[in-house]
């Protein structure tokens, strides 16, 4: 019962799917028995054994679908064998049923599918033809398109060349700019425009090299710009010393020029003044026109002289072109390192004055070697003046200050030493006057020069030293010349003559006839013009020391004083003890002093009027006349007089007696 329940649950099936495979359109037929009837071989050739779950496509998963046909496949097999008997025979009913249709299906297609291959190989002929023009034209534009495919290129490679010059262009017009600014720089370089090239460099290294930096050649230019700036220095520096070479050469003339430019201003001022001084005098005497008019001449000559000299001052820095220490110094600023370069000068400077403050060891025997030492300073601060004056910075006042008290401290130390080894007066004087040039070209030009002035009263004690010396042999000749008798005078001429020598004045005298005799003997009025030629000489020193008159006045009395008490009478000393002046000499002698003394007064009148300071001025010095020929007057126990009297008198009786 149990079987044949399952064989009636189980033909339904079988109909089902034969029932399914009946209705499928017949194309589809393959594809959808495709998997069953696969299955179907392979249980009929292994046996009919078929696996739970199995695919005829190894590696390949069953889908759902497939799945399901084999499970109905396989109730087939595991049926009732009669079941499997009649679904193949249904099977093959359903295969011829399909067959059939396929080949009506054929049979009806096939006339068309004649016809088509008809069309087709009547198309061929045509497709042939066809092909042929497909191919010439082809080719035709193959041809054409070579020459088209040549000029595009063509086109497209001067497109691209075309488009590189316009960049080229653009490039260069950046470029271009940079390798002028660099050609310019060479050419400055080339010119020794160092300063000038300095610039151009900064331009270009602000400017124009941010520009093209990215081009190798910009870096080779930026790599190259320290070396030149090094390489201007050196030059710069070899320029400068140089030029400091220059002027230590140059100094002595630099400073001969500055010198005789001081004393032509010098003269030319005291002219001025004697000038004024004495038109002033002209126009009060005369009071009229016509001095006024010559006066006005006379000043604008001198006007004129002054601008010529103007002029000569104007080309004193000719002397020396100062530009290499512009440029070296413009140079060190440029490259930040103007304190170096500005130690290096004032260093070299130092040792240079050092230099020049050395003197000859022969400075002192004449007065070119003074003169020579003298220009040589005055060279180097008139140099120094100028570049304190034209440069900022470089030197300044406080260096050109403690430069020149350090020279000048040296200086003095010369001087005093050298002065000291002169014994003639003449020199003396000489280098007086070259020490007051000295002193007033540098006060010109601003430096302080009291010290050289307290110097010059050093050396004027030995300069009347040297005076006193001098006059005392001066003394001695005329001492040795005089004949110690009265002056004999025959004539009004000869009276005029000694007159104007001494100022002798004696009533009685002038009243006696011709001939007569004055009192004295020779010696005194050649004495007393030795006195007064001495005080002219005093007086050249005391000259242009930047003293007032009183100062002056003081001085030359203070020297007269030394020459009659020490020297002259020294001098008389010495005279009296010689063993050929007799009792008859000696009282010439005391009466030549007498007169001499009495001369004093008009000394005194003398030296007030060269200074114009007059005699009742409360701190003027006296004449020491009186007190000089004291120990000479007859009412003076001098024990050299009284000796040599009573000498001469014992000598004198002694003879007497020989001759009894």
């Amino acid at each position: 019962m149990a079987e044949n329940g399952e064989g009636l649950g189980t033909v339904p099936e079988h109909e089902r799917i034969l029932q399914e495979i009946e209705s499928t359109d017949t194309a589809c037929v393959g594809p959808t028995l495709r998997l069953p009837l696969e299955c179907v071989c392979v249980v009929w050739h292994d046996f009919h054994v078929l696996p739970t779950c199995w695919s005829p496509e190894e590696g390949a998963a069953g889908s759902p679908q497939q799945l399901g046909d084999e499970c109905t496949l396989r109730s087939v097999y595991d049926d009732q064998p009669n079941a499997h008997k009649k679904f193949m025979e249904k099977l093959d009913a359903c295969i011829r049923n399909h067959d059939k249709e396929i080949e009506k299906m054929c049979n009806f297609h096939h006339q068309g599918f004649v016809d088509a291959i008809t069309e087709l190989l009547k198309v061929r002929t045509d497709a042939e033809k066809l092909k042929v023009q497909v191919t010439d034209t082809n080719r035709k534009f193959q041809d054409a398109g070579k020459e088209v495919i040549v000029q595009t290129e063509d086109i497209i490679r001067c497109r691209i060349q075309q488009r590189n010059i316009t960049t080229v262009v653009e490039k260069l017009q950046l470029c271009l700019p940079v390798l002028e600014m660099y050609s310019k720089l060479k050419e400055q370089m080339s010119a020794k425009r160092y300063y000038s090239a300095l610039k151009t460099m900064e331009q270009l290294e602000n400017v124009y090299f941010p520009r093209v930096s990215q081009y190798r050649f910009c870096q080779l230019m930026i790599e190259n710009l320290p070396k030149l700036r090094e390489d201007i220095k050196e030059i710069s520096m070899s320029d400068l010393k140089d030029f400091l070479e220059s002027i230590r050469k140059h100094s002595d003339k630099i400073g001969e020029t500055a010198m005789k430019q001081a004393q032509q201003q010098k003269t030319f001022s005291v002219a001025l003044q004697k000038q004024n001084r004495v038109q002033f005098g002209k126009n009060m005497h005369f009071n009229g026109r016509i001095p006024e008019e010559r006066n006005e001449v006379e000043l604008k000559r001198a006007f004129e002289e002054e601008d010529e000299n103007e002029e000569e001052v104007l080309t004193v820095q000719d002397l020396v072109d100062f530009s290499p220490v512009y440029r070296c110094l413009h140079i060190y600023s440029v490259l930040g390192d103007e304190e170096t370069f500005e130690n290096y000068y004032r260093k070299q400077r130092k040792k240079q004055a050092r230099l020049v403050l050395q003197p000859q060891s022969n400075m002192h025997e004449t007065v070119d070697g003074y003169r020579r030492y003298f220009t040589q300073i005055v060279g180097f601060f008139v140099v120094e003046d100028h570049i304190l004056h034209v440069t900022q910075g470089l030197v300044t006042r406080a260096y050109t200050d403690e430069l020149w008290n350090m020279a000048l401290s040296k200086i003095i130390a010369v001087l005093r030493a050298h002065s000291s080894y002169c014994t003639d007066p003449d020199l003396v004087l000489e280098l007086k006057n070259l020490i007051v040039l000295f002193a007033d070209t540098l006060q010109g030009y601003g430096f302080p020069v009291n010290r050289l002035f307290d110097l010059l009263f050093e050396i004027r004690d030995q300069y009347n030293e040297t005076l006193l010396k001098k006059w005392a042999g001066v003394f001695r000749d005329i001492f040795e010349e005089d004949n110690y008798s009265p002056i004999p005078i025959v004539n009004e001429e000869e009276y005029k003559v000694v007159i104007s020598k001494f100022p002798f004045q004696d009533p009685d005298l002038e009243k006696q006839s011709f001939p007569k005799k004055f009192p004295m003997s020779q010696s005194v009025p050649h004495i007393y013009i030795q006195v007064k030629e001495f005080i002219y000489a005093s007086l050249k020193f005391s000259e242009s020391l930047h003293r007032s008159s009183t100062e002056i006045d003081d001085m030359l009395r203070k020297s007269t004083n030394l020459l009659l008490t020490r020297t002259l009478s020294s001098c008389l000393l010495n005279l009296i003890r010689k063993p050929h002046i007799g009792l008859t000499e000696l009282v010439q002698i005391i009466i030549n002093t007498t007169h001499l003394e009495q001369a004093c007064r008009y000394l005194e009148d003398f030296i007030t009027n060269i200074t114009n300071i007059s005699q009742e001025t409360v701190h003027t010095t006296r004449l020491y006349g009186l007190s000089t020929f004291k120990f000479l007057s007859p009412s003076t126990s001098c024990p050299a007089i009284k000796k040599k009297c009573a000498w001469k008198t014992k000598r004198q009786k002694a003879q007497f007696e020989e001759l009894e």
